[in-house]
């Protein structure tokens, strides 16, 4: 049996091609707005064109810069301008790096604390308030257009950490498919693999009998399998892109992991990757989750058998070879999207490993997992099966 939930996903979302020019229907009026971005792909593309233009008579502030892992550093420069110029709406034009760092800048604003890394080290816990937050989705991958979470990167240290603020939850979020089409195919693969991932987490746990979660997480793993061809193949066939974007939001909106057992250490996992070696977050995740799977095999047995069978078609009776079959295919369809799942494609051995254990015991990462039993003991054995 599923435990009880309370669902609320305020966030009003507005899809589809053109929908960028409905944007000042959406900012609170007479609102003075901090437009964060990124590197600058957003001008090559004219979406930031398009936001300028929507924008037309509002009071705006650019803030450009934002990192892939959005560093602590770069968005404590925002929080400045953010209090001196009295900023009171952020709208985030990106993808995930851009909506998590202006996350952290709307409750880092309102933080009344002397360090707003403690944001950070409480997960959240310590934010009383925030800039409302509105986003224009550029890149598919983290869900985070839509959910309360975010991850931030302190480069100083090598400490990617994430918190929880529904202070920051995106209040709307404009999702036009179009605006994909320019991305790299690299981005695409992360971006894909990452909402793959986000579902995982949530549907290979142990069954509660959650029928409509389950059946959610096994249409959305569906469609990005069967999408990913289509959009690599053809990157402007706007109906793939349509349905990874989609996918993408509703992935890690809250929905399919109501009420259900959820395991989260492939991401933790992965986050010490990036943080110390800076491989891409969609990549570090295809190395880790096959081998967290066949560590993890028979505490997920059942719900490995049922993926099997209902998203990889094998037909085998017995729950320990569908298992076998279906972590062999997770690992095949990552390989074959051009992610590889092992970490001596990025010229990583076993030396590695106490430095990234020791980060795993400095951010207190105990009795993990679903049934919380994983401990850095445990992740030590699962980064050596990655090599």
């Amino acid at each position: 049996m599923f435990n009880n939930f309370i669902l609320h996903m305020r966030t009003r979302v507005v899809f589809g091609k053109g929908t960028i020019s409905q944007l000042s229907k959406e900012v609170p009026e007479n609102a003075k707005v901090m437009v964060t971005y990124g590197g600058g792909s957003v001008f090559k593309n004219g979406v930031m064109e398009q936001v300028r233009n929507a924008l037309d008579g509002f009071e705006v502030i650019e803030f450009g810069g934002i990192e892939p892992n959005p560093g602590y550093e770069t968005c404590m420069k925002a929080v400045k301008i953010c209090k001196e110029e009295n900023v009171d709406f952020l709208l985030a034009v990106g993808g995930g790096s851009v909506i998590d760092g202006t996350k952290f800048i709307s409750n880092a604003a309102k933080y009344g604390g002397d360090n707003p890394w403690n944001i950070l080290l409480t997960r959240g816990k310590c934010c009383t308030g925030g800039i409302p937050v509105g986003v224009v989705l550029t890149l598919p991958a983290t869900g985070s257009e839509m959910n309360a979470g975010a991850v931030i990167t302190k480069y100083d240290t090598q400490d990617k950490l994430d918190f929880d603020s529904e202070y920051s939850r995106p209040i709307f979020a404009i999702l036009d498919p179009e605006t994909t089409y320019s991305l790299p195919q690299r981005q695409t693969i992360n971006g894909i693999i990452d909402a793959f991932v986000h579902v995982a987490e949530q549907y290979l746990t142990y069954p509660v009998n959650a029928k409509i979660q389950d059946r959610f997480a096994e249409g959305i793993m569906l469609t990005l399998i069967e999408e990913s061809k289509n959009v690599l193949e053809n990157p402007q066939n706007y109906e793939a892109r349509a349905n990874i974007m989609w996918s993408a939001t509703m992935a890690l909106n809250n929905l399919i992991g109501a009420g259900v057992p959820q395991d989260w250490v492939s991401h933790f996992m992965g986050h010490e990757l990036t943080a110390m070696f800076g491989i891409d977050h969609g990549m570090t995740l295809a190395i880790v989750l096959p081998s967290l799977l066949e560590y993890t095999k028979m505490d997920k047995l059942e719900k490995l058998a049922q993926y099997g069978k209902r998203v990889w078609g094998v037909d085998e009776k017995d729950k320990s070879v569908c298992a076998d079959k279906a972590i062999k295919a997770t690992r095949n369809f990552f390989e074959q999207l051009g992610a590889p799942t092992h970490l001596s494609a990025y010229e990583l051995d076993e030396k590695v490993i106490p430095a990234l254990v020791d980060k795993l015991k400095e951010h207190n990462f105990y009795n993990m997992g679903e049934r919380k039993k994983l401990n850095p003991k445990d992740m030590e054995k699962i980064y050596k099966m990655c090599i």
